[in-house]
């Protein structure tokens, strides 16, 4: 879309696992021009950022951003993003303040790709009107949001819904991180990408079968806890709800006194970026 050079635009970015989408936007959140980047998380967490930069200054086109909305993998802060081991060196890079070096000019808000994807479905999606709703992110890891009081719930460290952490059998209690296999290492995208590597196709038909068992299981007792009014769900394995609803949906009715709705969200792979420009916008609105 040609826009004259004057008219004010913002920029969002979000950082996951696989990919990095960009969008362009006016000030009102109409996107102008879109892109997305391999993450390549094996070459590191700086080449990753180093790209990111370079597309965003393509799709500029030497304009300067008024805001710019971040939404990442981890929980980001003033020294580093924590809890993203998916792309090495990213728990240690400040990527706020090397944001604010890039764009100085520019407000910065940044926010963790579910959260930010929970946000902008509870207003413009899938979860508009649920309180409390709950949003799970099935991509590259596993992660969900809380919906409640109109708000998403942080928690004290920003780390509400890291579910990827997850005890899986009450043999891990008591066990450090690195003593027992947290839940995201066999139920998320990563995970099953890896099965598929090392097995073939009758252990891989086997392994997603467990996969879907383990996930329910979870689901489920996030349903009670908390007692949600829909299920919402997003990220790259949504390509195969037509696999992955049936058993939940059933599980979800078995074992919830008050079973929710469960629907795919209503942008179920740019629902992070849709949040990170909401972000932008805001900030462009707020000058803070």
């Amino acid at each position: 879309m040609n826009v004259p050079p004057s008219t004010p635009v913002v920029l969002a970015l979000d950082f996951g696992g696989t990919k990095t989408a960009l969008t362009v936007a006016d000030q009102h959140g109409t996107r102008l021009h879109d892109l997305t980047v391999e993450t390549a998380a094996e070459h590191g967490a700086r080449a990753g950022l180093k790209r990111a930069v370079g597309a965003a200054r393509t799709l500029l086109d030497g304009r300067e951003p008024v805001a710019v909305g971040v939404s990442t993998i981890g929980i980001p802060g003033a020294e580093g993003v924590a809890l993203a081991p998916n792309i090495p060196g990213w728990e240690e890079l400040a990527l706020g303040r090397e944001l604010a070096l890039e764009f100085p000019e520019s407000q910065l808000r940044l926010a963790t790709d579910v959260k930010a994807a929970a946000r902008y479905e509870h207003e413009a999606g899938a979860l508009k009107g649920c309180d409390p709703g709950l949003y799970v992110n099935l991509g590259t890891g596993l992660a969900v949001a809380i919906v409640a009081g109109g708000t998403v719930v942080a928690g004290r460290h920003g780390a509400s819904g890291e579910i990827g952490y997850n005890l899986r059998t009450v043999a891990d209690v008591g066990r450090g991180s690195g003593d027992r296999i947290p839940l995201e290492d066999v139920v998320s995208g990563k995970a099953l990408s890896q099965a598929a590597q090392a097995n073939g196709s009758t252990e891989l038909a086997e392994h997603i079968g467990e996969f879907i068992d383990e996930l329910a299981f979870h689901l489920v007792n996030l349903a009670i806890a908390l007692d949600p009014r829909r299920i919402v769900v997003g990220g790259g394995m949504v390509r195969s709800w037509a696999a992955l609803h049936a058993p939940l949906r059933t599980a979800l009715d078995a074992a919830v006194p008050y079973p929710p709705q469960l629907v795919p969200a209503a942008h179920p792979y740019d629902a992070p970026l849709l949040g990170a420009l909401a972000l932008a916008v805001e900030a462009a609105r707020t000058g803070t």
